[in-house]
């Protein structure tokens, strides 16, 4: 299925791209007549993509808090989860500052704003983009939920990471009394990647949808317009894969290809919906393959989608830079470097914002008086350049993962990488049924 899977996947993305584009070239000349059959025509082919993500959001809180309080559970006292919690965050503020880094530099080398000479816009010009969620208190009083329920109904990752470390810890503490509990959430981790194989199935018709929905609408042309800054950001993003690649090489050796090789399809779904919580449970599901232990995974990536996200991390900086150029206004290193430590702060405060990278772009275009305004320019092609910075957190927190299992000495034999998770019967494959011997025996108390 895995194979398979990918292949429909990539079919759904060309023939989606293709079918957009006639669309796009039949109907967009037409006039007014034409203009509103392509926004009909968009309205239809949004439904099942929003229907696909609504399917993925449904899984997500109860993958991530079951998964999440097992591992917890089986991996010990406080020392080991603070152990793996402390090389995690080592990471992701590594990560974090190479990623800003490598924007800022490719930025200022390949210029892409310079030449546009955009007119300054008067100073309360309003860039569109609600910057309400942009706030530091806000995001630590935000951290711990009112209510457990709440946060999954929401889907709000980082409250249901905070819950499902109290719930993970006091199982672990209370010991044999807590094992029923345990054992209960591993059967709904076993039930969950059954059900999530299920949705995978749609994955190539909402990814077909949403591709032909975006060239439809847009088309090729505001491609064009601005053709060297989305090729720039790209070539940051190539940039950005052989760093993390390579750190993931020194650290785990020649399984780095192999990795690449087991994350395929979470970083196409990644791509094609420009979704990250579409790609989280497959990367979750390639990671145990790989031999990531799920407790670890089930730590780690949670996280690192609050907190990890390396492709939005390099936005950031270089789309901030390049609203500058595109204005004419110059600035010093000494500024820049300023503005590259104030967005590894306040973008691990978005969590759960929605549009974060352009709220924090917004924000931080504002405190540099750059015109917010700026930001139009680029929510025209935002869509592709978010496909491509989703793909690479997929990536990024997947060898974050590795990266860790490593660390503590337990980065287990791969499995076959094309193995099916969900057979034809709907009962998990002999492999996973003893997946969470990896979790380890009954909790300690």
């Amino acid at each position: 299925m895995g194979k398979r899977l990918t292949w429909f996947i990539l079919a759904g993305l060309i023939f989606g791209g293709l079918i957009g584009w006639v669309l796009n070239i039949s109907l967009d000349d037409n006039g007014g007549a034409g203009t509103q059959q392509l926004a009909d025509i968009a309205y239809y082919l949004d439904i099942p993509t929003q229907m696909f993500l609504h399917l993925i959001k449904m899984i997500i809180a109860p993958l991530v808090v079951s998964t999440l309080v097992v591992g917890i559970a089986h991996m010990g006292g406080g020392g080991a989860i603070g152990r793996v919690g402390l090389k995690a965050f080592l990471w992701f503020v590594t990560a974090s500052l190479v990623s800003l880094t490598l924007g800022l530099l490719l930025v200022n080398l390949l210029e892409p704003g310079v030449g546009v000479n955009l007119a300054l816009p008067a100073r309360d010009a309003a860039s569109g983009v609600d910057r309400s969620g942009f706030d530091a208190a806000k995001f630590f009083i935000h951290l711990i939920p009112t209510s457990a329920i709440d946060a999954m109904a929401k889907n709000d990752i980082l409250q249901i990471v905070i819950f499902s470390l109290f719930f993970g810890v006091g199982l672990a503490a209370v010991g044999e009394k807590g094992a029923p509990i345990v054992r209960g959430m591993e059967a709904l981790v076993a039930v969950m990647l059954t059900v999530t194989g299920y949705v995978m199935l749609f994955a190539p018709i909402a990814v077909f949808c949403a591709v032909a929905r975006t060239l439809a609408t847009k088309g090729f042309g505001v491609v064009g317009q601005l053709a060297y800054f989305m090729g720039s950001f790209y070539i940051g993003l190539a940039v950005l894969w052989a760093v993390l690649l390579g750190a993931c090489y020194l650290v785990i050796g020649r399984r780095t290809g192999t990795l690449f090789r087991y994350l395929r399809d979470p970083i196409l779904l990644g791509f094609s919906t420009a979704s990250s919580e579409a790609a989280y449970p497959r990367t979750l599901d390639a990671l145990d393959r790989f031999g990531v232990p799920p407790k670890i995974a089930s730590f780690v990536l949670p996280l690192g989608y609050s907190f990890n996200l390396d492709g939005s991390m390099m936005y950031m900086t270089f789309a901030s830079i390049f609203i500058a150029q595109a204005y004419g206004i110059q600035l010093d290193w000494g500024t820049m470097i300023t503005m590259l430590l104030m967005l590894m702060i306040t973008s691990k405060g978005i969590a759960g914002v929605p549009r974060a990278s352009l709220v924090v772009i917004t924000g931080t275009l504002s405190h540099f008086d750059i015109p917010e305004a700026g930001i139009l320019l680029i929510l025209a092609v935002d869509h592709f350049l978010d496909m491509g910075r989703t793909a690479t957190n997929v990536v990024g927190n997947a060898v974050a993962a590795a990266v860790v299992a490593r660390w503590e000495g337990q980065l287990d034999a791969p499995q076959p990488p094309d193995m099916d998770i969900v057979p034809a019967t709907g009962t998990p494959v002999t492999p996973e049924v003893d997946k969470f011997e990896d979790y380890g025996e009954t909790p300690r108390g």
